[in-house]
């Protein structure tokens, strides 16, 4: 599992796994424009179901600029995740720098209502260096 998810981070029942790629074909260098896909794996280790509700990011360029972005679900859902179970999700970032980083939360509610943050691991954006 740590070969295709390299980062990794539990908070109590659930466990946040993330893959990110460099993305040539749909990044514009020339444009300063820079593209990373990343494949997210949650967990659910826990005997009761949770429900993502929200996410955060905090998304950090190559100059040290931090940018947040929230709001509901991922990719269009909030995914009810069995235990046992696990719910992926791809998405993607640009940025106007070679490199960069990402982490942040999720907002999460289990069955019995109660509310917690699960940690998204911190990973890094690096465009491969190119000659010109």
């Amino acid at each position: 599992m740590k070969a295709l998810f390299p980062h990794a981070l539990t908070t109590g029942p659930v466990t946040v796994r993330v893959s990110v790629s460099y993305l040539p074909e749909q990044s514009e260098p020339q444009r300063g424009r820079w593209f990373w896909a990343y494949h997210v794996r949650i967990e659910n280790d826990g005997d009761q179901p949770v429900q993502l509700l929200t996410r955060r990011w905090i998304i950090t360029d190559g100059r040290g600029a931090r940018h947040s972005v929230e709001g509901e679900g991922v990719v269009g859902e909030q995914p009810v995740i069995q235990p046992g179970a696990s719910y992926d999700y791809v998405s993607g970032c640009p940025l106007a720098t070679t490199s960069g980083a990402m982490q942040g939360s999720y907002r999460m509610v289990g069955a019995d209502g109660l509310t917690f943050n699960a940690a998204i691991p911190p990973f890094a954006l690096i465009a491969p260096a190119v000659a010109s």
